[in-house]
Parts: C-alpha cells; structure tokens; sequence
C-alpha cells in the first residue's frame, strides 16, 4: 500500500514538471482579459434582463 502511494506521488512529480507555467506577466494579462469580460457580460445581461422586463410589464398590463 505505501508503495503504491509513493508510485502515486512520483508519478505527480514526472506530470508536473512537464507543465508548461505561466509567467507572472501572462498571469495577470490573463486576469484582466477575464476580469474585463466578465464586467461587458454582466452589463450586457443587465441591459437585455431591463427592457425584457419592460417589454413583459407592457404585454402584461
């Protein structure tokens, strides 16, 4: 059993150093392209949620 949890472990090592990693710049131009996104979708989800309930209140009344 603890052998196989050491194979487990070594083998965690051998994946991760094939990992290609970010740099700190990439990092945080990464954050602010999703950051940025994420702003423009919520405002546009805003806009249509606002006239979509307007139009529903007009057909409703």
């Amino acid at each position: 059993m603890i052998g196989k949890v050491k194979k487990f472990f070594s083998e965690i090592l051998v994946e991760l150093k094939k990992v290609s990693w970010s740099t700190k710049k990439e990092l945080i131009e990464s954050t602010w392209i999703v950051i940025i996104s994420s702003a423009f979708l919520g405002i546009f989800i805003g806009v249509i949620d606002f006239f979509l309930s307007r139009i529903i209140g007009l057909i409703i009344k």
